[in-house]
């Protein structure tokens, strides 16, 4: 059979929450010849049945099943099994736009020197609240520029789309990443291309407490160190062996998600709570309100709990 132009790889533990929406979003992309590789990383709950049903109904869904190994050795897998001359990434709480997929395509299709490309990004929260906008510069050597030098890359994991070609040519991601991998094979790929960046909201990324981005943001900050020094090198032109010896085990990681979950979560609901109080939504009230619950000394919640309250009782007395 001939192969698809564009392979779309996502990794699912434990998603059913949103992963209905995640898969009907990238099925719904036209004007392209795709593949989509699940992998299904060791779920427990309804996740399996979920995909089975899709499955069966849409020939274009490969579904690859492993016992739980964590994000990175599923990305692994499925770009190793991706059949694709660009490989698109999605995850299984996200959101791809109308076009996504042929408009990054189309990029890629028509400068050689890019690596990788993305999109301005869109941060929603766990039922699909507006919270952030994140645009990105036009110019690729701008774009490139930021990414290797200023810290700023694609505004979320799945917006992006790159060459197989560029992926194999770096390493793919790297399994002593449990977290942050997709910094670190960012930076590579920017070492040998450049990205570009599409000018319109393509992608939607959540932020929920049970997320990578939200709850176990503090587990990715040691990795973020490693990236940081591991870059570093690069541009000297040093070894990197050395600096990639010293990435946490897997044990680390579990003992450091653990210690740091329960602050993160309420980091969290601040978090979604403020952007929402700053977009002048009610449904604030009910993030703040639970960040407050599970940290009562949370003075800055109590703030915005009590300044979204005031907010919302002059619209009612304007009304």
């Amino acid at each position: 059979m001939k192969n698809p132009e564009i392979s779309v790889v996502m990794s699912v533990y434990n998603g059913a929450r949103y992963l209905r929406k995640a898969v009907e979003s990238i099925l719904l992309q036209e004007g392209v010849d795709f593949e989509f590789i699940i992998i299904n990383d060791g779920s427990t709950d309804e996740t399996g049945g979920i995909l089975e049903d899709y499955r069966v109904k849409d020939h274009r869904i490969r579904i690859i099943n492993q016992e739980n190994q964590g994000l990175t050795k599923a990305l692994i897998l499925g770009c190793r099994e991706a059949r694709g001359e660009f490989i698109a990434r999605q995850d299984s709480d996200d959101l791809s736009m109308k076009g996504r997929l042929l408009k990054l395509a189309e990029m890629l299709r028509n400068d050689s020197s890019l690596s990788f490309v993305s999109s301005w990004g869109e941060v929603i929260g766990p039922e699909d609240e507006p919270l952030l906008l994140y645009k990105r510069p036009e110019n690729p050597d701008m774009a490139t520029h930021q990414l290797l030098y200023e810290s700023t890359g694609p505004p979320g994991h799945g917006s992006v789309m790159f060459r197989r070609s560029s992926y194999d040519k770096v390493g793919g991601y790297r399994p002593q990443f449990y977290y942050a991998q997709d910094s670190d094979l960012w930076l590579r790929m920017g070492m040998i291309g450049k990205i570009s960046y599409y000018q319109e909201v393509l992608y939607q990324y959540r932020i929920s407490e049970e997320s990578i981005s939200g709850g176990l943001h503090y587990a990715k900050i040691p990795y973020a160190n490693l990236i940081d020094e591991l870059h570093a090198a690069r541009l000297a032109g040093e070894r990197e062996e050395p600096i990639l010896a010293k990435a946490p085990s897997l044990e680390e990681v579990k003992k450091n998600s653990s210690n740091s979950s329960s602050f993160s979560e309420d980091m969290t609901l601040y978090f979604i709570g403020k952007c929402l109080y700053e977009r002048h939504d009610r449904r604030a009230v009910k993030y703040l309100s639970k960040c407050i619950k599970m940290n009562p000394l949370k003075l800055k919640a109590w703030a915005f709990l009590l300044a979204s309250y005031l907010k919302n009782f002059k619209k009612q007395q304007a009304g």
